[in-house]
C-alpha cells in the first residue's frame, strides 16, 4: 500500500506501486506511474506521461514531466521515463520528448540529479550519470554511462557526451565529448582523459596506458582526423575501450568532436 499524505493530490488514473511514499503538498498527474518504493518528499509536481522507476527519490520543488520548452511542440503524446534508484534533488526540472526526437526523454538507473538541474526534451541519459548543481542539458542531448556533468555547466542541444566522460564545472559544451574524455572551459575544450574517474572505477593500469597512447595518436598534429582514426583502429583493434572511442567518433552526429587546445599536451 502507498503512504500518501492527506495534503497530496493524486489525480484519477495515476498508478502507485507498492510501498510508495508521497509527502505533503505533492501533485501526481493522471498519467504518472510510480514504481515500487518511490518516495516523493514534499511539494513535488509530476505531470504528463511520466514513469518513475523503483526506489527512486524526488526532493521538494522538483517539476517533472511538464510540457517541453520547445516552440515546435504541439501537444503530441510523449513520455518521460526515469530509471530505478534515481535521486532527483530540489528544483530539478525534466521534460518529456517531442515529435522531433522520438517522443521520449529517458534516464537510466542509479543516476543523481543535484539541485537545480535541467533535463530538456528528448535527452537520452545512461546509467550512473551525475548532473551536479545547476547543470543544464539542451534538447536531444545523449549522455553515456557514468558520465559526470559539472556544476553550472551547459550542454548544447544535440551534443553527445561519451561514457565515463567528465565535464568540468561552468563549462559550455558545444561539441561531442569522447568516452573517457575530460573537458573544461567557457567554450569547452578537451583537456585529456578522465584519469581520476578511470582509477576510481578500477580500470587497470594497462587499460589506462592504452587509452593514453590512443588519445595521443588521435589528437596528434600529423595527418587528418580520418587517417588518425584508421591508425588507432588498426593499432588497438582488440582493445574494447579504445574502440569505443573510435566508434563514437565515427558515429553520426550534428556536432563536431571536442578537440584539445593546440598548446596543450595530450
Amino acid at each position: 500500500m502507498a503512504d500518501v499524505h492527506p495534503s497530496a493530490i493524486i489525480e484519477d488514473g495515476a498508478v502507485l506501486g507498492d510501498d510508495v511514499t508521497i509527502g505533503p503538498f505533492c501533485l501526481v498527474g493522471s498519467q504518472v506511474v510510480l514504481g515500487v518504493g518511490v518516495t516523493l518528499k514534499a511539494h513535488v509536481v509530476l505531470g504528463g506521461r511520466t514513469i518513475v522507476g523503483p526506489n527512486s527519490i524526488i526532493f521538494p520543488f522538483a517539476s517533472i514531466g511538464q510540457q517541453p520548452q520547445d516552440l515546435k511542440y504541439r501537444g503530441e503524446e510523449s513520455e518521460l521515463i526515469i530509471g530505478a534508484n534515481t535521486v532527483i534533488r530540489e528544483h530539478v526540472t525534466m521534460n518529456p520528448g517531442t515529435g522531433g526526437g522520438g517522443l521520449v526523454t529517458r534516464t537510466g538507473s542509479n543516476c543523481l540529479f543535484m539541485i537545480g538541474c535541467h533535463v530538456a526534451h528528448d535527452c537520452l541519459i545512461g546509467d550512473n550519470v551525475i548532473l551536479v548543481n545547476n547543470a543544464t542539458l539542451g534538447g536531444h542531448v545523449a549522455i553515456g554511462d557514468f558520465a559526470i556533468i559539472g556544476g553550472m555547466s551547459a550542454v548544447h542541444q544535440f551534443a553527445r557526451i561519451g561514457a565515463h566522460a567528465m565535464v568540468g564545472g561552468m563549462s559550455g559544451v558545444e561539441n561531442d565529448v569522447i568516452p573517457y574524455g575530460s573537458v573544461t572551459g567557457n567554450r569547452a575544450h578537451l583537456s585529456g582523459l578522465n584519469l581520476i574517474g578511470l582509477k576510481r572505477r578500477n580500470f587497470g593500469r594497462e587499460q589506462i596506458h592504452d587509452l593514453r597512447s590512443a588519445y595521443r595518436l588521435l589528437f596528434a598534429q600529423e595527418g587528418t582526423m580520418q587517417e588518425r582514426l584508421e591508425d588507432v583502429a588498426e593499432s588497438f583493434g582488440e582493445n574494447d575501450l579504445v574502440m569505443e572511442i573510435v566508434e563514437f567518433m565515427r558515429g553520426d552526429s550534428s556536432r563536431s568532436i571536442c578537440q584539445p587546445k593546440l598548446d596543450r599536451a595530450a
